[in-house]
């Protein structure tokens, strides 16, 4: 008892440091970002730039360690599979991270954050639309209590500006329109990637969907001769952001989706004061407030109607069943650290059954980076059956919106 009290411990404190890490680079490249595209301090006004650099960066890595370390084996990815799959998800992806870091050059980070609530009704709006969840009165009173917040935030902010609005709403759309299509595209065919495959596989994709509005919008005023590249701050920036992909994948292995959820709610208040701090434009007012706090208890009723739904679902697993295959994940952790990137495909006719809704402290759900990610699972009718999304790519956007889909 006493070793296993130690070791649960020692899993304590490493979650803890991963949130820790989470919270802090997700909240850093947000406000790097900032600093570095608003004309009042680094003054590079490129946000497709910028996302270029970050895809560019990102894809070179995961090719050194897949092709030349050979940390991980690249998955058998089909010419029809590519096609069909990845380069839609490209596609979605460079336009939401085009639109949202676009939205920096007109509006303030708090009020960014504030509109990023509208994440769960776009994403529970497009997966409505394609038909992979249902309407339900209840999630969509949710839906509109956080609309109705998130309108009376806007209408409280001093420094309102209708296309940086328009920018990041439209980045919000497109980033639910690419979590809905991983499911449906992707893991509806058994095919999961982890953060080095999928940064492979997909930034080079988004780096060529960037190349044509950057062509036409932001090379031509890039070749004034005043402009200055700094080598250091371009690589410091892409670089966190590469690492931000990583820690939410460990965030999300070794965590349950309410620890993920209550993370970024609080990552959410801690970055919204820390930018009127760093950025003294940035004035929060009172509607702001009572806005943004309508909107996330709005999320967090969403949140809890999904937890309980997963959970309802997860009654009907056969408890013996569960505790056999807890207890072979536990032996498997301990003897194949070495292989922990190396589950880039999952067996289509084996479901997991780890419950990625866990508690923090429940040990004995504790997950671990070599785990297989779940696929999308039969349900019956009108249930809702959790899945992991396995591309996280997250850049600067949330990684709550990871989670924002249950099927």
């Amino acid at each position: 008892m006493a070793v296993m009290a130690t070791i649960m411990n020692r899993q304590h404190l490493l979650t803890y440091i991963y949130l820790l890490v989470y919270i802090s680079l997700s909240s850093g490249v947000i406000l790097y970002n900032k600093w570095v595209l608003s004309t009042l301090y680094f003054n590079f006004p490129f946000p497709i730039t910028l996302t270029m650099i970050h895809m560019a960066f990102s894809g070179g890595v995961a090719f050194f360690l897949i092709r030349v370390l050979k940390v991980v084996a690249p998955i058998k990815m089909t010419f029809h599979i590519y096609i069909t799959c990845v380069v839609p998800i490209s596609a979605f992806f460079a336009a939401s991270l085009w639109f949202g870091n676009t939205a920096y050059l007109y509006i303030s980070v708090a009020f960014i954050q504030m509109l990023k609530a509208l994440m769960p009704v776009a994403t529970f709006l497009v997966a409505v639309t394609l038909g992979t969840e249902k309407l339900r009165c209840d999630v969509f009173w949710n839906m509109v209590l956080v609309s109705v917040g998130v309108v009376i935030s806007s209408y409280g902010e001093i420094h309102f500006n209708v296309l940086g609005t328009v920018y990041q709403v439209s980045g919000i759309a497109a980033e639910a329109l690419r979590l809905v299509l991983t499911q449906v595209l992707l893991q509806n065919k058994g095919l999961t990637l982890n953060p080095i495959t999928s940064l492979y596989y997909i930034a080079p994709c988004s780096f060529v969907f960037l190349f044509i509005p950057w062509y036409i919008l932001e090379k031509p005023e890039m070749e004034a001769p005043h402009m200055e590249f700094n080598f250091w701050i371009f690589f410091s920036n892409a670089l966190c952001a590469l690492a931000l992909n990583f820690s939410t994948f460990l965030v999300i292995g070794r965590t349950g989706a309410v620890t993920i959820r209550v993370a970024g709610v609080l990552k959410d208040w801690l970055l919204i004061s820390l930018s009127t701090v760093l950025f003294p434009e940035s004035k929060i007012t009172g509607l702001n407030v009572i806005g943004y706090a309508i909107a996330l208890s709005g999320v967090v009723c969403y949140n809890y109607l999904k937890i309980r739904d997963v959970r309802r679902s997860q009654l009907q697993i056969n408890p013996d069943e569960s505790a056999k295959e807890l207890l072979t994940e536990k032996k498997g952790d301990d003897d194949n650290d070495e292989d922990i990137w190396n589950n880039s495909v999952s067996d289509s006719h084996h479901h997991s059954h780890f419950d990625e809704e866990a508690p923090l402290m429940y040990s004995s759900r504790i997950s671990h980076l070599g785990r297989k990610p779940a696929l999308a699972r039969p349900c019956n009718e009108g249930s809702i059956c959790s899945t992991w999304i396995d591309i996280t790519l997250i850049d600067d956007s949330e990684v709550a919106s990871v989670l924002d889909i249950y099927f």
